[in-house]
């Protein structure tokens, strides 16, 4: 089950930081986020959700954003290089280094040792559709934060 979520949530965590490791806010309470964070940074006409297209335009300036060489691809480096590290951590440990390189090779579905964009924006419409829980073309923090619990079996349908 964790080989499959994992992944996933490193992708969301380099598009959507403040929604790849929800606390439980039963026991935690989490102070409040600015509307700029998260998948709400998408929110370009600020109505409380993110439809398709603002996540498609969101997403297609993070890869512009991430591809630091300009070359139309992202290295392994390229596409961490925003991740951020356990407080106090100078370098990821090995088990990040792990998931990373597992998340890599299978975003990486050509095998060419880069992310193109086509693979990039593949994964951010799976990404997109497992934070629509309702299927509504639109979702926002509430949404995608209920999406990241839910259980493994119910999501195989999107997740892939």
């Amino acid at each position: 089950m964790t080989k499959k979520v994992l992944p996933l949530i490193l992708i969301l965590l380099a598009a959507a930081p403040a929604l790849a490791a929800p606390g439980d806010e039963t026991t935690t309470p989490r102070p409040a986020r600015p509307s700029n964070s998260g998948v709400m940074r998408y929110d370009t006409n600020k109505d409380g959700f993110v439809d398709r297209s603002e996540w498609t335009a969101g997403q297609e300036a993070r890869f512009k954003q991430l591809d630091i060489d300009k070359d139309g691809k992202l290295s392994k480096d390229e596409l961490f290089s925003h991740t951020r590290q356990a407080p106090g951590a100078v370098l990821p440990n090995d088990r990040t280094l792990e998931r990373q390189d597992a998340f890599f090779r299978r975003m990486d579905s050509d095998r060419d040792g880069t992310i193109s964009k086509a693979e990039f924006m593949s994964q951010a419409d799976r990404n997109f559709a497992r934070c629509d829980t309702d299927k509504d073309g639109r979702t926002n923090t509430a949404e995608c934060r209920q999406a990241l619990r839910r259980p493994t079996a119910e999501r195989a349908g999107v997740e892939r």
